[in-house]
């Protein structure tokens, strides 16, 4: 398990990871009609190439993409190949046949919002783990590592936009420190749908 940069060969497996994480964690407040057109065919096409933008050519040096990944080695049977003369051939090492799958991803970026600095704070764009590999650590690991790379940018805050009824990713995130700021918005997306924005200060002691 670890954190690392986003790499274009990702980009279908950040794609999937956050139609999964949308969909099994905006369900219940979330109107159907909405969260569709977040997730569907149309919308991951969309998605899959914002991303393929993001991680190859990113708007600046302080925008960054990371991925929580675990180790997977596929079973032996999988490797199974004949050598010449029709002799069965020397299997891989566990290490050779070893690769990252990705299970989780968040990306940052200076902050845009009016009222903040973009020099000291940043924004915290996305931080999702697939439903499947939930409470492993992974979410905690991938704001670790966002924020050693804040901190080495310069930055001293940083925020997040979250769902008022996003109950879950706002436990996560006051359990880490962070609050309230005040700062609030509301999207009309079928009924009013309410955003509140969190902050934590990451300056060192």
């Amino acid at each position: 398990m670890g954190v690392r940069p986003a790499r274009l060969e990702d980009v279908d497996a950040v794609t999937s990871t956050q139609i999964r994480a949308w969909k099994h964690g905006y369900r219940d407040f979330l109107p159907p009609g909405p969260l569709e057109q977040m997730t569907g065919p149309a919308a991951e096409k969309m998605w899959r190439r914002q991303w393929d933008e993001a991680i190859l050519s990113p708007p600046s040096p302080r925008h960054r993409v990371l991925v929580a990944v675990e180790r997977v080695v596929p079973d032996t049977e999988e490797w199974h190949a004949l050598g010449p003369g029709g002799v069965l051939a020397a299997l891989p090492t566990a290490a050779e046949r070893a690769s990252d799958r990705v299970v989780g991803l968040a990306s940052h970026g200076p902050a845009e919002d009016p009222d903040l600095h973009p020099g000291f704070t940043a924004e915290l764009l996305t931080l999702l783990v697939d439903p499947n590999h939930i409470r492993r650590g992974h979410g905690s690991r991938l704001l670790n590592a966002t924020v050693d790379h804040l901190r080495d940018d310069g930055y001293s805050s940083v925020v997040t936009w979250v769902f008022a009824e996003n109950y879950a990713m706002l436990g996560f995130l006051e359990s880490a420190g962070w609050g309230e700021d005040m700062a609030e918005r509301v999207l009309d997306m079928g009924r009013p749908i309410r955003m509140v924005r969190m902050t934590t200060d990451i300056s060192r002691a």
